[in-house]
């Protein structure tokens, strides 16, 4: 085996081969069980505040985004985040939610069938027929807490991200809303209402909110976490801190503008990607990474480009066997420019 071929592990050979106890250790962004180092458990939780920490500490503003950032805190107005994807928009949502300490982010990832009323919740009403049939099947009848009763209405509702966002507290939630370039054209005018009331109607429990013990239903949130809706609608006390993010594929209607603040994210400098990968993977790679950094934004000026895909070549070309890493360096900044 020559020393170039000493860091591959498959190796193409047609046959396994002794060594290999387990994986090598995976870059800290792919790490899924060690990001809390000082987590009490392997608990959700804990893996989830680690997470949340680790996209924390990756982001740097600028003076303006500081601002704008602020703006939106100050007003309780959703701040539209703008820019090339990689740009660090998410991140944003991580940094100010870790930081604040307003608990874990609500994300709602917009696809193009993406309708209002996901976000807001979802009632299961297959589930619950079939469960009332199972249970007349039984002999168990409509008892209180039966799937047949009013009383069991709950348990087949599920807030949405926007839904859980809004739900009554004394600090608030920071809610993620992202690519919403991407949604159906009706969706930026659909939120309008709801970020602007800051409450929305449940219909399935409102109907029959005058024989809920107390008005109330007790349904599940977006974090898995039972609550108590009353009367069937969902107000909020503290409005969420509210990111929208767009790749700029698309313009949104006026009213929408109006209503946020607008942040526009350019495009990383060196000294900027080379804070990014310090964070990512030390001061050493860094350095070391710093020829890619430059290739990396020679290309971007003319090539849409991805800092994860920066990160990724840094890496990778670390990790390679001396002879390997100019070539490996070579066909990974050939190919930044091709989707992810």
């Amino acid at each position: 085996m020559t020393e170039s071929s000493e860091w591959l592990i498959y190796r193409g050979a047609g046959e396994p081969h002794d060594g290999i106890e387990r994986l090598p250790d995976p870059p800290p962004w792919r790490d899924f069980t060690s990001r809390d180092a000082a987590g009490s458990g392997d608990g959700s939780q804990d893996r989830r505040l680690g997470a949340h920490r680790h996209l924390a500490e990756l982001h740097r503003p600028g003076a303006e985004e500081l601002e704008m950032i602020n703006a939106a805190l100050y007003l309780r107005r959703p701040l539209l985040v703008t820019g090339s994807p990689g740009a660090g928009k998410s991140t944003l949502a991580h940094s100010v939610a870790y930081e604040l300490g307003l608990g874990n982010v609500l994300r709602w990832s917009i696809v193009s069938r993406s309708a209002l009323q996901d976000g807001l919740y979802h009632y299961d009403a297959i589930a619950r027929l079939q469960d009332v049939q199972i249970a007349a099947q039984g002999g168990f009848g409509s008892a209180a807490g039966s799937p047949g009763a009013v009383e069991g209405i709950g348990s087949y509702i599920r807030l949405g991200p926007l839904g859980t966002a809004l739900l009554a507290s004394d600090t608030p939630r920071v809610l993620l809303i992202d690519e919403l370039d991407k949604s159906d054209i009706d969706l930026p005018n659909d939120l309008l209402n709801v970020l602007e009331e800051g409450e929305f109607a449940i219909p399935e429990l409102e109907r029959i909110a005058d024989r809920l013990p107390d008005g109330e239903a007790e349904v599940l949130t977006a974090d898995g976490v039972k609550v108590r809706v009353r009367d069937g609608r969902v107000r909020c006390r503290a409005f969420p801190f509210v990111v929208l993010t767009s790749n700029g594929e698309r313009d949104f209607p006026a009213p929408l503008m109006r209503r946020c603040i607008h942040l526009e994210l350019g495009r990383a400098d060196h000294n900027r990607l080379a804070t990014f990968v310090r964070a990512h993977l030390g001061d050493e790679a860094a350095r070391a990474g710093d020829d890619l950094i430059t290739r990396f934004l020679e290309r971007s000026r003319s090539e849409l480009l991805a800092a994860d895909q920066l990160l990724n070549a840094i890496y990778l070309t670390d990790a390679a066997a001396p002879p390997s890493r100019d070539r490996l360096a070579d066909l990974l900044i050939q190919r930044l420019d091709r989707p992810r």
